[in-house]
Formats: structure tokens, C-alpha cells, sequence
């Protein structure tokens, strides 16, 4: 059986900048069924070619969504593509079933330790709690929502931990 093609959408506001973001879009860049997009590279502007990314998302089963956690959310750069792409009669709506039962995989990174994200810790909710408006999107669209992969700790990763984290990234792509 084939490898599932897959499309890493890749949502940095400041990747050039980014270490851990950077790292993991190298870690799978070189799967043969796996299509890595970084938004930002390819529209500077912020000007988004919505039939092209339509049609990426119609020619992969599995998308991922790679970005740095930014204030419980994804950053800006992944809303605005999200809001311009994932149009009612493409993504939702009766005649909008382009993505269904195609697989959504979050990958993210915080900055905290994955202490800060529970109901005791500094952040008072978990990721799961502050993933919600995921789930609520890829139950609209008819994807299915994969666990989410997350390295806590960004800033203080150590090279080695963060090469097991990007290790099992990309297993889990090849899966």
C-alpha cells in the first residue's frame, strides 16, 4: 500500500526566525507522497491564490497544519488562509464537501512547558480545551481530526529532544 499524499501547510509569521518550525518542515521535506507549503513563503504579500491551495487540498488525503502556538491559537498567517480558503460551497455548505473524510493533523509547538497547559497550570486549559475551535472546523468540513502533535517548551528544547520530536514526525507522516 502507498504512502497517503499528504500537504504540510506550514504557517510561520517568521520561520527564517524559527528553529523548531524550521526543523520539523525539514524533517519530512523529503517524503515522496508528502508536499510541504510554507504560506508565507509563497505569498509575501499576504495575497493567497485560493484556487491553487483549493486544489492542493483536493489532491491530498492528509493535511497538516504546521505553526508555533500563538496566543492559544493559531498564529494570524494560518486564520486569514483558513478564512480565504476554506470557502462555503468548497469546504462546507451543501455542495462544499471538497474536504471530507480527508484526515487534519495538527502540529504545534509552545513556548510553555506542557505543565503551563492544564487547568492548574498558568494557562488554566489544556490543549485539548484550546483546541476546540479545530475540532469545531474539521467537523464542519467533514475531515477527520488527528491527535495533535505538540512540543511544549519550545524555546528551551534541547537539539537533542527536538530531533526526537522531528524523528517521530516524521514516522508519524509515514504511517
Amino acid at each position: 500500500m502507498s504512502p497517503t499524499p499528504t500537504l504540510v501547510v506550514v504557517a510561520h509569521p517568521d520561520r527564517d526566525a524559527s528553529r523548531v518550525t524550521a526543523h520539523l518542515a525539514e524533517a519530512v521535506r523529503d517524503l515522496a507522497h508528502v508536499t510541504v507549503h510554507d504560506i508565507v513563503a509563497a505569498y509575501p504579500d499576504g495575497r493567497i491564490d485560493v484556487p491553487r491551495e483549493q486544489q492542493l487540498l483536493r489532491d491530498h488525503d492528509v493535511i497538516v497544519w504546521q505553526f508555533p502556538w500563538h496566543w492559544y491559537a493559531a498564529p494570524g498567517v494560518l486564520k486569514s488562509w483558513i478564512d480565504q480558503v476554506l470557502t462555503f460551497g468548497f469546504a462546507y455548505g451543501s455542495d462544499g464537501i471538497a474536504l471530507r473524510e480527508k484526515t487534519l493533523q495538527i502540529v504545534t509547538s509552545t513556548g510553555g512547558p506542557a505543565a503551563s497547559y492544564t487547568s492548574e497550570g498558568f494557562n488554566l486549559f489544556t490543549m485539548t480545551e484550546l483546541m476546540a475551535p479545530f475540532r469545531a472546523t474539521a467537523r464542519l468540513t467533514g475531515m477527520h481530526l488527528a491527535d495533535p502533535l505538540v512540543l511544549h517548551g519550545a524555546r528551551t528544547v534541547s537539539d537533542e529532544d527536538l530531533a526526537l520530536h522531528a524523528k517521530h514526525y516524521r514516522e508519524l507522516l509515514s504511517s
